[in-house]
């Protein structure tokens, strides 16, 4: 993209990079500053929206100060939607299960990059890479739209266990 598309070199790579690491930083920055999990379900929708509709703007983008004013937007998006993700696994799972949980979980997100990354490099060969990061943008967008829908069904599930785990308010059962 930096080369081909945008025109640049090194350097130009080098500022997309930066770019999307400060959004990184960003997101990272304000899932901290939060004080509880309560929530993090929207977190997580708004945060695949805009990583999605921001890979969608990038590769649409053929210029690279414009590429640079979007990527902080992915790589927020990013970061947010991968730690709030891992934030409510561990802490829905149980002691007993919480590494076999978070192995499947990385296993979910680096195991499966190779596969990715051989479907999108054919894709890229075929339709050319912005194009096929435009759907890979869209594909973003509409899985958050999906997971929206799916919210309230997840909460209802979650919701005991927090109340459980005394996270949120309302009748806690005796442990055995």
């Amino acid at each position: 993209m930096a080369r081909e598309t945008l025109g640049g070199g090194p350097d130009a790579l080098g500022f997309l990079m930066t770019a999307s690491g400060v959004g990184a930083l960003t997101g990272a920055l304000y899932l901290a500053s939060r004080k509880s999990v309560i929530g993090l379900g929207r977190a997580i929708v708004g945060a695949t929206l805009l990583f999605g509709a921001g890979l969608a703007a990038f590769g649409l983008s053929r210029s690279l100060w414009l590429s640079i004013a979007i990527l902080p937007f992915v790589g927020a998006g990013f970061m947010v939607t991968l730690a709030a993700t891992n934030t409510i696994l561990q802490t829905i799972v149980t002691e007993e299960l919480r590494g076999r949980v978070m192995a499947y979980y990385t296993m979910a997100f680096l195991g499966t990059a190779p596969v990715g990354a051989l479907l999108g490099g054919a894709l890229a060969d075929r339709i050319g890479a912005p194009m096929t990061i435009v759907l890979g943008g869209v594909t973003c967008v509409a899985a958050g739209a999906w997971f929206s829908r799916r919210l309230p069904a997840i909460r209802k599930l979650v919701r005991p266990i927090y109340i459980e785990r005394g996270i949120i308010p309302g009748e806690r059962s005796e442990l055995v």
